[in-house]
């Protein structure tokens, strides 16, 4: 139920950013019913989608952490689907901005409810590979995103003005769906107690031990870890951040680190890879869902099959490893590119298998910032390295990308890949000496809450 109930939100993101990219040259023809350009759907819509997501995790992190995890990932999701809706029956160009802004604020919200809520409820010998999973079901929604484009800008089925809509209608189906089975998922239990909700939070926890142990058939083991906690209401910004940048500078180094390079890469690549292709090898924009399809397979699978490993190698290793190889595997692809020696078949197994390593990575930049902050700063510390890392390269990358590849000169392309690829690798030196080894260990262990005796370690 959490999984379903929670995670599925990142399939909705995939769908949003891979319909749009998928539809960006459709959306530029004459007839589309929308006076807009391609690099306008490339550069300014996909900057201010990605700018609506970092402002969104920002308002909606503070309030997460003061009013609850459940309430809020039920609102962010709410504002999702209207906006989506209204996405769908845009008649202009301002509309269409204004509404890609709305769904963003929406999914920016989700990130930070989402993330605290699941680290919170999962076990911790599982943590890593199910955050990596959970995260990494973007790209499940970039494979149906894709599939979908392919389908909807057919002309022969539907009208150019009709098909594009009917992409984002299915976001809001599918986003009413995820709300229904929402409801049932619980108020993390940690939250309860640490706001003085003691006996709710015993109850939850109590009602899931008994249903395990009837379907075990066995006892559970008593923990022999024990921590005294003075429950409060609220933190200041002020406390927030003194513990964040102070106690835990290193780590917070390490996130900004690890989401600058993976926002980069990653949100330039969503919204500009249709481009490269219609641009570079004549692809047509009818079958640009096709090449996609295979690069978001090649995503899902990294966490998928990598996760695991983040659990039993452990965090260092496998964050640092992933960056770089990545990068690596980058950098390869642009020498490839801007040499020539690429079809728009081989550039896209080039990308698959880069990618199915990047992913991972930065499936894994979400789980850290979850899990190395004390309990009543995590929300606020994933927006925050969210919403900064985001903007820098989530904002910057799609309108550089936009401006490169529209020139159509294939070295200013090759260089917005070596872009990506290079700060893929400096985050991966970071994580090489930064990471925490997080695994298997519950996160008070990680970082003590503010709200017991015990000082933060660093």
């Amino acid at each position: 139920m959490v999984v379903i109930g929670l995670g599925t939100v990142w399939v909705l993101d995939g769908l949003e950013v891979t319909v749009v990219g998928n539809i960006s040259g459709r959306l530029s023809e004459p007839g589309s019913g929308l006076p807009i350009t391609s690099a306008q759907i490339t550069g300014i819509t996909a900057a201010l989608y990605v700018a609506g997501a970092c402002l969104g995790a920002l308002f909606f992190g503070r309030l997460t952490d003061r009013f609850g995890r459940k309430k809020l990932f039920l609102i962010t999701l709410a504002l999702y689907l209207a906006a989506t809706a209204m996405t769908a029956v845009s008649f202009s160009s301002w509309w269409f901005f204004v509404f890609r802004f709305l769904t963003g604020f929406g999914i920016g919200g989700e990130y930070a409810a989402i993330n605290s809520a699941i680290d919170e409820l999962i076990p911790s010998h599982y943590r890593g590979r199910i955050d990596l999973v959970i995260n990494g079901s973007f790209w499940l929604g970039a494979v149906g995103g894709s599939l979908l484009a392919i389908g909807a800008l057919n002309t022969d089925i539907f009208p150019i003005n009709v098909g594009w809509r009917l992409t984002f209608a299915l976001g809001v189906v599918l986003g009413l769906v995820i709300l229904l089975v929402r409801r049932h998922v619980p108020e993390s239990p940690r939250w309860l107690f640490i706001h003085g909700r003691s006996q709710e939070a015993e109850s939850l926890v109590s009602s899931i031990e008994e249903r395990v142990e009837s379907e075990r058939g066995e006892k559970l083991p008593a923990t022999d870890e024990k921590i005294t906690i003075q429950p409060r209401a609220s933190i200041t910004f002020r406390e927030i951040a003194r513990t964040v940048f102070s106690h835990y500078r290193r780590r917070a180094f390490l996130g900004l680190a690890l989401f600058i390079g993976q926002a980069f890469l990653y949100n330039a690549i969503t919204f500009g890879f249709g481009a490269i292709l219609t641009t570079f090898f004549d692809v047509s924009t009818s079958d640009t869902g096709y090449f996609f399809a295979v690069i978001a397979a090649g995503n899902f699978l990294g966490p998928l099959l990598l996760g695991k490993l983040f659990d039993t190698v452990g965090r260092r290793i496998m964050i640092s490893g992933t960056y770089l190889l990545s990068g690596l595997l980058l950098f390869g692809t642009a020498w490839l590119f801007a040499a020539g020696h690429l079809s728009a078949m081989t550039i896209t197994a080039c990308w698959a298998v880069a990618l199915f390593f990047a992913s991972a990575g930065a499936s894994s930049a979400y789980l850290t910032v979850s899990e190395v902050f004390p309990l009543e700063t995590r929300a606020m510390a994933i927006a925050f390295f969210y919403a900064v890392g985001t903007a820098a390269g989530g904002i910057s990358g799609p309108l550089l990308f936009a401006e490169l590849t529209s020139s159509g000169v294939v070295g200013d392309t090759a260089l917005a890949f070596c872009i990506g690829a290079a700060l893929m690798c400096l985050a991966g030196l970071t994580a090489a000496f930064l990471a925490v080894r997080a695994e298997r260990r519950s996160l008070e262990s990680i970082a003590s809450p503010l709200s017991t005796a015990n000082a933060p370690s660093r």
